[in-house]
């Protein structure tokens, strides 16, 4: 068995109403960037976890994530893994 280090981030579906997004936008706006046209707040997650391969690690996260790091009916997620340094 290897260690490997998934990268999760979760963000919520386009159609989804973002009430965080709009406040960060908002406060963005305030602050005089107003080049920035669309802010989405998500959540990121490290999971550190241990597989045989990479391919069982993604196979494992993506498990996680439709089970319960993400409601998928609102929310769309990423996972990367790669090799754990320690």
């Amino acid at each position: 068995m290897r260690e490997w280090l998934g990268k999760i981030t979760v963000v919520p579906k386009p159609a989804v109403n973002d009430p965080q997004g709009i406040a960060v936008l908002d406060g963005l706006h305030s602050l005089d960037f107003e080049e920035v046209r669309q802010v989405r707040v998500g959540k990121h997650l490290d999971v550190r976890l241990q597989a045989e391969s990479q391919e069982q690690a993604n196979e494992q996260l993506n498990v996680m994530c439709e089970r319960l790091l993400a409601n998928t009916l609102i929310e769309s997620y990423e996972v990367r893994v790669e090799e754990s340094d320690e």
